[in-house]
């Protein structure tokens, strides 16, 4: 056994050798000759020369090996949806997603933007961007147009994948109005848009010529055949944009292969998840946790993952812990908001339902102050760990890392700097 401080040193003092093990977390098409290319500081370049690709890993191995296993859990308690995806299955509708990308005319380093609420589809068309080896820029649903507009400007798309709505406290929220305004404001403008229609919003406008329905496109799609696009490692994936609190938001591009390591890693290292177990997020998919961990993480780690459209309150309090049992979640990621919400209600709620297979909950997205870290760690029983990054850095920068080492959890800290991660204390 190796501590959390020793397994930091190894990864600062000698990260060829640290990363070059890590990297065989995930299949490589073709074998790196170089692990990390530091030549134009503050620029690196990780495997270089290494072919991969995220879709693969997330999906394509795992259908060949455990085609029947449980891949993605779809719940909505907005709708009452329920749905559950084997690996083959996911496969199967993420190259259904990929063939209508392709006959939109969307290609190797085309973008596309995706603007829609948390279902099933949407991961669809992430998994579908990345397979066909298109640069997917995900914007979350809850901003307006105006911030939209920005980002279809900055990324210019060559298609946006949308939806007519999506349900917030049993409301409906509207999308396809809000995407119209930006396209009106935008000075780029997509040349499709393809849009799931859910039925939420009866009255949307369809903009012929340029809006296309992928209930129809997709019934055209049904047997088809989308190889994977192998990508050298350094090629980007996605951009994600920051919030833009500080002005322009700011697109952070993310590479392919060494996202793909790194997320693979932190599964083992810092969730303790394992293949064939169970992940549940309840973030959203516009923002990077989504990104990391609901799609990309869980799954090419071979675990299943859970997409959950709906808040911590509704139909009860007891939601996401009747989650926990039904599906026996073994790695839960929230934020310290939904504890604190949570702390508002009756704590029945908490002890109504059987968390035995929950081994970790993980807070992260804003400080988690000590008495929510003491409540929420005092009625589930099992640890709760504090971690910070940002969507600059798409994984952990500080964290326990309870599987490398067990160590004490300490109220008020995110612990330690995660390895990789070389950080220093100005003052």
């Amino acid at each position: 056994m190796t501590t959390v401080k020793e397994f930091h040193k190894r990864s600062i003092e000698n990260p060829d050798a640290f990363w070059g093990e890590e990297a065989k977390r995930i299949d490589w098409h073709k074998p790196f000759s170089q692990v990390l290319d530091f030549s134009r500081p503050p620029f690196a370049k990780w495997f270089v020369g290494g072919e991969t690709n995220i879709c693969y890993n997330a999906i394509d191995r795992h259908a060949a090996k455990r085609p029947n296993d449980r891949a993605l859990v779809f719940i909505s308690t907005e709708t009452d949806q329920e749905v559950v995806y084997s690996f083959a299955e996911l496969k199967t509708e993420v190259i259904r997603m990929a063939a209508i990308m392709q006959s939109l005319g969307v290609g190797k380093g085309d973008r596309v933007l995706i603007y829609m609420p948390m279902i099933a589809e949407a991961l669809f068309a992430m998994l579908a961007c990345t397979r066909i080896g298109a640069i997917h820029s995900v914007v979350f649903g809850g901003f307006a147009s105006g911030s939209l507009a920005t980002r279809i400007d900055d990324a210019t798309p060559k298609l946006v994948v949308s939806s007519d709505a999506g349900m917030r406290g049993g409301k409906a929220v509207p999308y396809k109005d809000l995407l119209d305004e930006a396209i009106s404001l935008a000075v780029h403008k997509p040349g499709k848009v393809l849009m799931v229609d859910r039925g939420l919003d009866k009255g949307f406008n369809k903009v012929a010529g340029r809006d296309v329905d992928y209930a129809t496109l997709r019934a055209q799609f049904m047997d088809a055949d989308v190889p994977i696009t192998w990508l050298e490692s350094s090629e980007p994936s996605y951009i994600l944009y920051t919030s833009g609190t500080t002005g322009k938001p700011k697109g952070v591009q993310r590479d392919t292969g060494g996202y793909a390591v790194a997320l693979a890693s932190s599964i083992k290292h810092i969730y303790c998840g394992e293949e064939g177990e169970t992940y549940f997020a309840t973030s959203d998919i516009g923002w990077v946790v989504g990104h990391s961990y609901i799609v990309y993480g869980p799954l090419i780690a071979g675990m299943c993952t859970i997409m959950y459209e709906g808040t911590p309150l509704r139909p009860d309090p007891g939601i996401w812990w009747q989650i926990v049992e039904k599906y026996k979640v073994n790695v839960m990621f929230s934020a310290p908001t939904a504890a604190r919400v949570l702390k508002k209600a009756d704590p029945a709620y908490m002890h109504k339902y059987d968390l035995s297979s929950l081994k970790h909950l993980f807070l992260a997205g804003e400080p988690l102050d000590q008495p929510t870290h003491e409540w929420i760690m005092g009625e589930l029983q099992l640890p709760v760990i504090d971690n910070y990054w940002q969507t600059e850095t798409g994984w952990p920068i500080l964290s326990a890392m309870p599987g490398v080492e067990k160590t004490e959890i300490r109220f008020g800290t995110p612990s330690f700097p995660v390895y990789g991660y070389n950080l220093k204390i100005f003052r």
